[in-house]
């Protein structure tokens, strides 16, 4: 091959877009809406428990107020994943499977390494007991995360994310 055709190649493959987020194959358990730029089923970013875990897995122990012992929370940070569906905005609104709502400042995700916890002391985490997915504040890295807007922020049993 001609150097000039190799050149040509590498230069049309680094401006071909990224690839897509993909479909998932197992089931739904996150759906992110709004402004959204990458979807993958109709006007959302759909996620499985295998797409989170494919995405860099954190984690960090911390007291919370619902518990009594310190527990550890895995998972991949909050603005990883809204960064796959390539979301931007001031507010997301979480919603969970009993219908729970809150409001995080979207300016969270990038201030605190807020983690979208699939794990609790590295199982994972049950329905029944705050699952499938928990966002987590590190409460225990600044006094300030241990206020009740902070916790009022959290969500367990989150389900859906809207990006405003």
């Amino acid at each position: 091959m001609p150097i000039y055709r190799l050149y040509l190649a590498l230069a049309l493959l680094s401006a071909w877009p990224a690839l897509a987020l993909e479909l998932p194959s197992g089931k739904v358990i996150l759906t992110i809406s709004g402004k959204v730029a990458e979807k993958n089923v109709a006007d959302t970013a759909v996620f499985d428990l295998a797409m989170l875990e494919k995405l860099p897995q954190q984690s960090f122990s911390t007291k919370t107020p619902w518990e009594t012992l310190p527990i550890k929370f895995t998972g991949p940070y909050l603005r990883d994943v809204l960064a796959a569906a390539k979301a931007k905005g001031s507010v997301m609104k979480a919603v969970t499977l009993n219908d729970y709502k809150t409001v995080i400042p979207f300016d969270d995700v990038h201030k605190f390494n807020m983690i979208l916890a699939h794990k609790m002391n590295g199982l994972a985490i049950p329905v029944r007991t705050k699952g499938p997915l928990f966002i987590v504040y590190p409460y225990d890295s600044k006094p300030e995360l241990q206020t009740k807007p902070y916790y009022d922020r959290s969500a367990w049993q989150v389900k859906s994310l809207a990006i405003e």
